[in-house]
């Protein structure tokens, strides 16, 4: 019997109900086991993936299962001391609310809807995934429509470790299916994927006042120093681009590069850029984008690297060259539209504050890296960046760090997943006060404050906050002044 998503949804919400009261670490024993299974099952979720998605074997494993892997073993060492209850400090407490005790506990959002990508379908749907889990919400999963065959692997790896089938339903892999995950009963959105849908989705579910988490596009910038290691900068570089054939959100898009070392870092980037021979692609609409863009800065007058003449998007399946394009401005499209191809642009510069006022007007802020060997100024020029992840001296890996929150600002999304922090993002806080003993001035104010409650008020407020001395012994004679009269 073929169940609609309304039906799946109360039965998902009445299995949130019980897991949400089931201990902690049975929660963790089940996502204990997906971990063991993980690793069990990696070469036949690996075949999966590159059978989906044309992705080598060897890249699956170092890229999508290991990392996930160690993000629950992150969780299951650290999962119940993010989530404990939180007791406020006896001496945070203001003196108005004397004999109260306060505590703030994190409890599930309830229904999470997740809707799921396709570049990296093992790590980046699994934890979103996992966490939502370990939270104790219920899960919908609306799997990529490219994943055909891993999507049900990993929903049955999931089941396999001991998760309810009513509590982790996947939807069916169709473009129709997420529109109407967003108009069903939830209570949370989890969505990786372009700005573009991103802000259509915000709005709907703004409209009906739903919370989101959005992982939306980049257009990654890298920023080569003259104290670099300008070998490996250009290396970097390369891997930072090509990665998945730069079917990757945080893929190096804009390299600026000191002027005074702009020459030798092409003379590195030279070779790599020798190996330009066409990369398939999931989608032509990728391929004809990345030939937009190229073409569009080639006439505008950058050049290539190792190219003669603008590569031309192939169909059947979709292909496009790696392709390095140089002497790039940043007003250029290639520098400020977010692109899923084996494209970079390299640009000189002299004056770190233009490069950085750049960055403030590119709409995406989703990564960033550094190569410098000063790392004072690294540093400080990371915190200027803005940017969600900022890596130095390094690209892409430490954003898979299991312990680090993971997530972008302006057009490149809101909220975080990954880490204690995306953890936190699958609940929401609830306060318990409460107070002991019969005093309660402040019922009396209905009718009118006494003056001696009055009295009081202000005693307290020129004992804390008075600027002298003698304002804080004249709100303290006040203070018990009003208490006398009040017994």
């Amino acid at each position: 019997m073929t169940l609609t998503i309304p039906e799946e949804m109360a039965r998902c919400r009445t299995a949130q109900l019980i897991w949400s009261r089931k201990p902690m670490r049975l929660r963790l024993r089940l996502v204990r086991n997906f971990r063991q299974l993980l690793a069990e099952h990696a070469d036949a979720l690996s075949l999966s993936v590159t059978q989906d998605v044309l992705r080598p074997v060897d890249e699956v494993l170092a890229t999508d299962i290991l990392p996930t892997a160690d993000a629950c073993r992150f969780l299951e060492r650290n999962a119940k001391k993010i989530l404990r209850p939180r007791r406020i400090p006896s001496f945070q407490r203001p003196l108005w609310l004397i004999g109260s005790k306060d505590v703030v506990y994190r409890r599930p959002r309830g229904l999470v809807g997740i809707i799921g990508t396709w570049n990296y379908p093992i790590f980046l749907n699994a934890v979103q995934i996992v966490h939502a889990l370990t939270a104790g919400n219920g899960v919908i999963w609306k799997p990529s429509e490219l994943t055909p065959m891993l999507a049900p692997a990993l929903h049955e790896l999931f089941l396999k470790a001991g998760f309810p089938d009513d509590l982790f339903i996947r939807l069916p892999a169709t473009r129709e299916a997420g529109p109407q995950l967003v108009e069903a009963d939830i209570d949370h959105l989890v969505f990786t994927g372009s700005a573009n849908v991103g802000r259509q989705l915000a709005k709907r579910l703004g409209e009906r006042l739903i919370s989101s988490t959005l992982e939306l596009s980049g257009c990654d910038v890298m920023i080569v120093g003259a104290d670099a290691d300008i070998a490996m900068a250009a290396k970097a570089a390369w891997f930072g681009a090509m990665l998945n054939r730069g079917q990757t959100c945080l893929a190096v898009r804009r390299i600026f590069v000191e002027r005074s070392v702009y020459a030798e870092f092409l003379e590195q980037l030279r070779p790599l850029a020798a190996s330009n021979e066409t990369q398939p692609l999931m989608l032509l609409a990728q391929a004809e984008q990345a030939q937009r863009l190229v073409r569009s800065a080639v006439d505008q007058g950058a050049r290539l690297l190792g190219l003669e003449s603008s590569p031309r998007a192939e169909d059947d399946p979709p292909r496009f060259p790696r392709t390095v394009v140089t002497g790039a401005r940043p007003d250029m499209a290639i520098c400020r539209e977010a692109s899923f191809a084996p494209i970079t642009a390299v640009l000189e510069y002299d004056n770190l504050q233009k490069v950085l006022d750049e960055q403030a007007n590119c709409p995406f802020a989703l990564g960033a890296s550094i190569f410098m060997r000063d790392r004072a100024k690294a540093m400080k020029l990371g915190e200027a960046l803005g940017a969600g992840m900022v890596t130095i001296n390094d690209v892409l890996a430490q954003t898979a760090h299991p312990a680090t929150p993971f997530g972008g600002r302006r057009a490149s999304g809101w909220g975080v997943t990954q880490g204690a922090e995306g953890l936190l993002e699958m609940t929401v806080p609830q306060v318990v006060s409460e107070r002991g003993g019969t005093y309660r001035p402040h019922f009396d104010a209905v009718d009118g404050t006494p003056a001696r409650t009055v009295l009081m008020l202000k005693g307290m407020l020129q004992l804390r906050h008075g600027r002298r001395w003698r304002q804080r012994w004249h709100g303290l004679r006040q203070l018990i002044r009003g208490a006398w009269e009040s017994l």
